[in-house]
């Protein structure tokens, strides 16, 4: 499904979304004191059920993730996901190793909405911004279970959704967490996108348009 978008598009918005996730790092940074890194070492554009098999072969057991719908010009569902196994691990990392057990536990979900909420609008909003469009997004929702839940949720958008699986590396208090954001959107959505990327690109004389980037 790649194929939807061409290299350079492709290559635009894999900027803008590490664009992103630099800023949400500089934000994570403010939150908790000392340096993260996120990168997005690739972008891909697979089918739903491709985007299901991805996650359940490096993550067999269940998945957590946080949830946020946007609407706007493009309209969809961002997820980011992390086995279950690393929840606790990216509390701590976020809330510091002073914290019992019990202190984690009892704040993971409101920490875990928080983190998911810096990370997925600050991808989100860059993107926006770059874009020249706005977006809404929703209040964060946690969900748990195998990969397939995460991808079959109730509309919007409908059936025939292309979902955009970003790989993502979180470094953070000497932690390694690898994840997924995850974004699906409809055909026409995706459609939009790829004009809209066409016209910033345009408007870049052909290239990406260098940022200052606070991270």
């Amino acid at each position: 499904m790649t194929e939807i978008l061409d290299e350079l598009e492709l290559d635009a918005l894999t900027e803008m979304v590490n664009i992103g996730v630099n800023r949400s790092a500089a934000s994570l940074r403010e939150m908790v004191g000392e340096q993260v890194h996120l990168s997005v070492p690739r972008v891909a554009l697979v089918s739903r059920e491709k985007a299901i098999a991805t996650l359940g072969e490096g993550n067999p057991d269940t998945l957590v993730g946080v949830h946020q719908v946007f609407e706007g010009d493009i309209v969809g569902r961002a997820l980011l996901i992390f086995p279950d196994t690393k929840s606790l691990e990216l509390v701590r990392a976020v809330a510091g190793p002073e914290l019992s057990l019990e202190e984690i536990i009892e704040l993971e979900h409101e920490a875990l909405a928080e983190i998911g909420n810096v990370i997925l609008n600050g991808c989100l909003a860059t993107m926006a911004n770059m874009l020249q469009r706005s977006l809404k997004m929703s209040l964060p929702e946690i969900l748990r279970g195998e990969a397939s839940k995460f991808f079959n949720l109730a509309p919007p958008p409908e059936a025939g959704e292309v979902v955009m699986l970003l790989y993502i590396d979180f470094a953070l208090r000497s932690r390694d967490i690898r994840g997924y954001i995850a974004m699906l959107m409809d055909m026409p959505s995706l459609a939009a996108m790829k004009v809209m990327l066409r016209d910033f690109i345009d408007r870049t004389a052909g290239g990406i348009a260098p940022l200052n980037d606070p991270a």
